[in-house]
Formats: C-alpha cells, sequence, structure tokens
C-alpha cells in the first residue's frame, strides 16, 4: 500500500510506515488542487499538518484511501464529516507537542515582563540603551490562563515553579493544578498582569478576544497567543499596544498564515516589545519526533487490526485478536438491524464468529469480528452489499 507525507513531517513517520510494508512517498511542502488530487491516487494513507486542506472535493480524488494522520493537534483542515461517510479513519495527536508550547509561552512572558525583544531590536539597530525602565520579574505577577487544557494547565505548573501566581478559566470542568484558582473569564482579565490563550479551535471561539475583552485586561498587562489566529482581533490589540494600555505581546498565530517562506504582514508588525512568531509553538525536534512516532503508530494499528481508538471522528472499537482467526472491520451508517444484518451474511456460509465488538458514533457505526476461516472476494462482496455498508475491510489482525 502507498502512504503520502506531506509538509515536512518527521522521518520518524515514513520509517514506522516502511517497516509496516507501505511505500512512502514525502513532500516538504503542503498540496493543493490538482496536483493534491493527483498525488492521492491510489494513496492509502495521507500524512499531513496543519497547511493541506482536505475537503470533500480532494476526498472524491482519493480512491484508495483508508485514514489520514494529522501530524499535529488541530484537524479542523480535514473535512471530517465527509470523511466519516467515505469510511475513512482520522487520527490526530493531541498531547505531544504540550510541552513545547507551554515552554515556549513561559520563555515568552520573561521575555515580555523584561523587555527583551524591545532591547534586542534597539541593541542590533545600534543603540545601547541600558534601563531598569518596564522590566520586572516574573516572580509574584499574577498569570492569568484561558484555556487550562494539556498547554493550559502544564503552563501553569512551571509558571508556578517560577513563583507566579496562577488563576484560570476554561467551558470544562477541570481540576486546578498546584495552587491555581478558578475564575471567571472576566476575573481572569482584570486580575492577570499576564494573560496566555491556549484555547481549541471550535466556533465558539472564533473572535473570542477583541475590543470589549480588551478593554477589561489590567491597565499594563501582557497578552499572549499561542492557540488559534482566528480567536484574536489583531488590529484591537494593535491599538491598545499603541496607547499604552498592553505593555506587550507574544502572538504565535494568525487569521491568514502564508505558506512556508511566504510573504507575511500583520498591524503588529514594527511595534515594541511584541514578538511575532511563525506558528512554531510546538515545532522543537522532540515534538515532531513524537507526533511522527504517535500518529503513525496508529495508522499501521488501525490499518492491520481495525483499532479505531483515539480516531477523531470513527466510533472507538478495539478488539483483542484470537489466534488463527481471520479479521473483518465493517463501517456503516447507523442504522437499525445492522448487526444482525453482518450475522446473517457470515451464518449462511457457515462462519462461526469467534468474536466481535461494534459502536456507534453520530451517524457512523463500525464493527470489529474475529472469524474462524479466511475471507475471499465472494464474501467481502457480500458483505459490501448489505444496504447502508460503507466500508469492508479484512485485516490481518495485526499478527
Amino acid at each position: 500500500m502507498k502512504a503520502l507525507l506531506l509538509e515536512n513531517i518527521s522521518g520518524v513517520a515514513a520509517l514506522r510506515l516502511a517497516s509496516a510494508g507501505f511505500e512512502v512517498e514525502t513532500a516538504a511542502a503542503a498540496l493543493s488542487g490538482e496536483l493534491l488530487r493527483q498525488k492521492l491516487r491510489g494513496a492509502s494513507v495521507l500524512g499531513i499538518r496543519s497547511k493541506t486542506r482536505i475537503s470533500a472535493d480532494v476526498l472524491e480524488a482519493a480512491d484508495s484511501l483508508l485514514a489520514i494522520g494529522a501530524f499535529c493537534i488541530g484537524v479542523d483542515q480535514i473535512d471530517r464529516a465527509e470523511c466519516s461517510r467515505r469510511g475513512i479513519a482520522v487520527f490526530n495527536d493531541p498531547h505531544s507537542n504540550s510541552r513545547s508550547v507551554a515552554e515556549m509561552a513561559l520563555g515568552q512572558i520573561i521575555m515580555l515582563m523584561r523587555r527583551i525583544f524591545a532591547a534586542n531590536a534597539e541593541m542590533h539597530a545600534g543603540l545601547w540603551n541600558k534601563t531598569a525602565s518596564g522590566s520586572h520579574e516574573v516572580r509574584g505577577l499574577v498569570l492569568g490562563i484561558v484555556g487550562y487544557g494539556r498547554i493550559g494547565s502544564q503552563l501553569s505548573d512551571l509558571a508556578e515553579a517560577l513563583g507566579l501566581r496562577v488563576i484560570f478559566t476554561d467551558v470544562a470542568d477541570v481540576l486546578a493544578r498546584g495552587n491555581a484558582k478558578r475564575c471567571s473569564f472576566e476575573e481572569v482579565l482584570r486580575q492577570a498582569d499576564v494573560v496566555s490563550l491556549h484555547v481549541d479551535g471550535k466556533p465558539r471561539n472564533r473572535n473570542l478576544f477583541g475590543e470589549e475583552e480588551f478593554r477589561l485586561l489590567k491597565p499594563g498587562a501582557c497578552f499572549l497567543n499561542l492557540s488559534r489566529g482566528f480567536v484574536v482581533d489583531h488590529e484591537a490589540l494593535a491599538r491598545h499596544l499603541k496607547n499604552g494600555t498592553i505593555s506587550g505581546a507574544a502572538i504565535d498565530v494568525f487569521p491568514n498564515e502564508p505558506e512556508s517562506h511566504g510573504p507575511f504582514s500583520s498591524p503588529l508588525q514594527g511595534l515594541p516589545n511584541v514578538i511575532l512568531t511563525p506558528h512554531i509553538g510546538g515545532s522543537t525536534e522532540e515534538a515532531q519526533q513524537n507526533i511522527g512516532q504517535f500518529v503513525s503508530s496508529r495508522l499501521v494499528e488501525y490499518l492491520e487490526t481495525g483499532n479505531s481508538m483515539l480516531s477523531v471522528n470513527l466510533p472507538h472499537c478495539q478488539l483483542e485478536h484470537a489466534p488463527a482467526s481471520q479479521r473483518l472491520t465493517h463501517i456503516h451508517q447507523n442504522v437499525p438491524g445492522m448487526l444482525f444484518a453482518i450475522n446473517h451474511v457470515l451464518a449462511k456460509r457457515g462462519i462461526n464468529i469467534e468474536r466481535q465488538v461494534l459502536d456507534t458514533r453520530g451517524e457512523i457505526g463500525y464493527a470489529i469480528y474475529d472469524i474462524n476461516r479466511g475471507c475471499d472476494a465472494e464474501l467481502i462482496a457480500a458483505l459490501g452489499q448489505i444496504p447502508h455498508t460503507i466500508r469492508v475491510r479484512a485485516t490481518n489482525g495485526g499478527t
């Protein structure tokens, strides 16, 4: 089978897939349009990061695609509903780069409070300006974290170790780490010396931070966004930086991000004590290697055993393999009678079911079977002809 890996995914992933028997093709950049559709023809596995957009139109050309790996946290670039309708599993890695992002946020907090970036720019311009004005230790300051998930909670631990007092807000009922205190969204904005955003890419967070929210910030506070570009109104942020109500900002994500080495423009450019980075919060070699290993392993396991645990779109099914049995997987529409129909096809042919599991997720149902004989084209065809079937596949069960 063929695997296509785009956007300079860690070589660890290519090695893992190759060791599982895949023919691996890699590309350093994102692909789009007809070139992407051409490359996808015949591919069983696709690996992408954040720049490649997988739309229904693209999936129409993916005649052999079984699984997509998003080698990143976000999956908004993938039409997951269309993937489900076509029986294509989607996997991501919500964990492996969280430490890298948290470390970068902490480093930026120190740089902003010490005005290191502004001093660095002056030195490169030939100006020696040794001063303590506006420079502060982080010890004793209040850090407000908006979004207390994997990244926000890790930042909380790191910040407390340096003596910051942490307050946070989150829409979910999450457990506070260390001495962190939960507050309302407005309380975080009013009390924090530094506000750091770590929210997800769900539509509810679009335009979360605008003119009204910036006015609520404590005078002289610093602001960080290492989450999603569309969360923040950059024009409003620029106004508050220019009038001094916000003393510094660090921004790693932007509403419109160009391709690698492409031209970039932002209203935040040229402002003092503003750190701009090109969406590199999770871009450490360690994080990318860990992501490459994790996502490629999930893809291989799904292809070999049907295990869909941690898929972002399919029902979560896992079944321990029965030795000397043949594994079948059946993706279908979630309608009554599917299990009966599958079992009837097997029973009609005198096939014994060694074990089975079925689960549903929204409009999709997924079943894994171990049966007592090998599969042939006739059996696969009969299972595929059951009304409401999306995809039938025989695997080696991981043996």
